[in-house]
């Protein structure tokens, strides 16, 4: 069964003691990661090539930084470039994890995945879910696909890549640098520095600030919010229109206070209800006991559909990225557009 949902420890991002069980364990951790990816660096473990370009979008931290909002960018753009994607992921926390299957906009979550239906819903590529990515590569490409994104993987060594994009978030970044279950890193901080490209997420931010917060060799990414969509559908809603109202506002991803933050922002009076990253709901857990309008993430709303009702509204959530960070891309990947 899928779980309810995964919480990040308070101490690896802020400033708490580290408990001694998970110091001692750490290193356990960092050594076995540290020998996979020698093993697979010394061809003692078998890398498998796509006769396609492969893209992965991940992070060397656990939990979520905006990568799935990146993977959406990413295919619209390259589908606008004239390839044809495809999406492969694991699909974390779904039901009946050893198998694969498509995953299509109206596929359950439970079956699918939050993440993969979401992209599924949003882009209408072709996305599958299989814990072994190059098999889910292979049957993209049977499918007509001519390049893989990869939602996260960044250490799903198995699978050979052509271009690796680090996500980082910029409110937390590596959190307090120690490695699982002590911290938030699931390889060393130098592993970044093999990336292809590394995109901070500044959540909403102007100019000023992404300068401020990009150090060299880093792309800024933006996230912008500007309507809500009734669950049931009808007509979208400008955020403005909540400007000045009190919503109950939920989230269940791995930074709940971005999306609190991105409302009040627009001048919403938000009453915050935080959930667990991949929290499973159930019809009572949208219940606050105040007849308030209700707006989640697209994440969220993607589990809410089946229970939704004219209250309860998705925000969806568009990433901006510089114009010459998509040149950058696309001249790599030309170079491995097949002749």
């Amino acid at each position: 069964m899928a779980g309810k949902g995964t919480q990040t420890p308070p101490y690896w991002y802020d400033g708490s003691p580290v408990p001694f069980a998970m110091r001692l364990l750490a290193p356990v951790y960092a050594g076995v990661a540290a020998l996979r990816r020698r093993l697979y660096r010394k061809g003692w473990f078998k890398r498998h090539a796509l006769p396609v370009p492969v893209i992965v979008v991940g992070n060397i931290t656990a939990g979520g930084t905006g990568k799935t909002p990146l993977t959406i960018a990413l295919v619209e753009r390259l589908r606008a470039a004239g390839w044809k994607p495809g999406v492969a992921s694991r699909g974390y926390g779904r039901e009946e994890a050893d198998k694969a299957r498509w995953v299509e906009a109206d596929t359950s979550t439970a079956l699918g995945g939050d993440e993969p239906v979401l992209i599924a819903w949003k882009t209408g590529v072709p996305v599958r879910v299989d814990s072994d990515r190059v098999a889910a590569g292979k049957a993209l490409i049977a499918a007509g696909c001519d390049v893989i994104v990869c939602d996260d993987g960044l250490q799903h060594y198995r699978l050979q890549r052509d271009i690796e994009i680090e996500v980082i978030d910029a409110q937390r970044r590596y959190g307090n640098g120690r490695m699982i279950p002590a911290g938030p890193l699931r390889e060393p901080v130098s592993r970044a520095d093999e990336c292809d490209f590394r995109v901070v997420n500044l959540g909403q931010a102007d100019e000023a600030t992404a300068a401020q917060a990009c150090g060299f060799g880093q792309w800024p990414m933006a996230l912008h919010i500007d309507s809500a969509q009734p669950l049931p559908g009808g007509r979208p809603r400008p955020l403005a229109y909540f400007a000045g109202q009190r919503v109950h506002a939920v989230a269940g991803i791995a930074n709940p206070q971005r999306f609190f933050d991105m409302l009040r922002a627009r001048g919403i009076g938000v009453v915050p209800h935080a959930f667990a990253d991949h929290q499973v709901y159930q019809p009572q857990d949208l219940s606050f006991g105040s007849q308030l309008p209700v707006l989640m993430t697209e994440k969220d709303a993607v589990k809410c559909r089946a229970f939704g009702n004219d209250w309860h509204y998705a925000v969806p959530l568009r990433a901006e990225l510089p114009a010459a960070f998509w040149v950058a891309l696309t001249d790599r990947l030309d170079k491995l557009r097949p002749n």
